[in-house]
């Protein structure tokens, strides 16, 4: 049995609302996940279900009402270096190169220099910014800021992606591209990832399981196996005739009826 990366135990989450004490919203309710290690999970859901706010406890930035988060077997109680954000929005530096941007977080823990540059530098090889090192932002588009913030979450070698819809905000070409890169980054290091998409093929091209949320307060209403072969290659898994069906049942269980597709 692989050993688990993530888990949430009986967590709740609930949010007060500002200067009342009994009011406020439950987000997750008495919800269970386990990630095992190199595992892609994929959280589907109708917005505001909560599946950011997993994301949020799994990296330490808000704690569990109830219930406990554990990252490779130690409780979450604060922000921890187990775990890295891959967010919407690149959030890079402006004043600074790419390879000083992806050097970021491996400086901060007090990297070496010279370490710091070789690792950023073959990240930046592997996600296909080799000659753009020392490039600043504004001199690339917005796919090559995404890979760029993409190595900058590898380079502090986490236990585990925490990726909240990074790329929402690209066309479909380039989304589709990008998918591409992350499946084959994903395979070639064996990282575990916690992946919130609102595409339902997306999570089919990346996920090896797909867990579906309910409206708040977020439960988890059922688990889909991706049984198709190439998760490294998603563009391939996009031809497989089983991503029709899969399709199909998030849709009836997310009640997305023809007209409202």
């Amino acid at each position: 049995m692989a050993t688990v990366r993530l888990e949430f135990r009986n967590v709740t989450k609930r949010f007060r609302s500002r200067g009342k004490k009994a009011d406020g919203v439950t987000a997750v309710e008495n919800l269970d996940i386990r990630v095992h290690d190199g595992e892609v999970v994929s959280l589907i859901g109708p917005s505001g279900c909560g599946k950011s706010t997993l994301l949020n406890m799994a990296s330490g930035l808000d704690p569990a009402t109830e219930g406990t988060v554990f990252v490779d077997g130690e409780a979450v109680t604060k922000p921890n270096s187990h775990v890295a954000f891959m967010l919407q929005k690149d959030l890079l530096l402006p004043w600074r190169t790419i390879r000083e941007n992806v050097e970021l977080g491996v400086e901060i823990l007090g990297m070496p220099q010279s370490e710091r540059a070789r690792i950023a530098r073959e990240l930046l090889l592997k996600c296909r910014l080799g000659d753009f090192v020392d490039h600043y932002p504004h001199q690339l588009s917005g796919g090559m800021r995404q890979r760029a913030a993409l190595a900058r979450t590898l380079a502090v070698d986490p236990a585990v992606l925490l990726m909240d819809e990074p790329f929402s905000a690209l066309d479909a070409q380039t989304k589709m591209v990008l998918q591409q890169d992350l499946g084959r980054t994903l395979a070639e290091t064996g990282k575990t990832a916690l992946f919130v998409t609102h595409d339902l093929v997306e999570a089919i091209a990346l996920s090896d399981r797909i867990l579906v949320m309910s409206r708040r307060p977020g439960r988890i209403i059922e688990e889909i196996p991706v049984d198709i072969p190439n998760r490294a290659v998603p563009l391939e898994r996009r031809k497989n005739p089983k991503v029709g069906p899969i399709v199909a049942r998030l849709m009836e269980l997310l009640h997305i009826d023809e007209a409202e597709a």
